[in-house]
């Protein structure tokens, strides 16, 4: 899978993700107008490169549901979480998603 992920989700995330089997990552800070990048632009560039856009906020997953953009998404609810817990979550989630893959 290709992944973009937003701003507010650490550069650390999309360097992890990267370096997953099957998995390319690109962080906002890298493209377009970095952090500056309006939500509909991030969402039309996911689309235009068939990326699932990973992200803390709630308008990604209104703008998915009301214009069908960006067409995927994966939406990090936790709140106030350490960037360390973050990658915590996502390594135990690719964890177990390997093994289950094995079967």
């Amino acid at each position: 899978m290709d992944f973009l992920i937003d701003v507010h989700l650490p550069v650390s995330l999309s360097k992890f993700l990267a370096n997953q089997t099957n998995c390319s990552s690109i962080h906002v800070n890298q493209i377009l107008q970095k952090w500056h990048t309006s939500d509909a632009e991030i969402c039309k560039y996911a689309d235009e490169n068939n990326l699932v856009v990973i992200t803390k906020d709630g308008d990604f997953k209104n703008s998915h549901f009301i214009n069908n953009s960006p067409k995927k998404i994966m939406r990090v609810a936790l709140g106030n979480t350490s960037n360390a817990d973050v990658l915590l979550l996502f390594s135990i989630f690719a964890f177990y998603s390997s093994l289950i893959n094995k079967n």
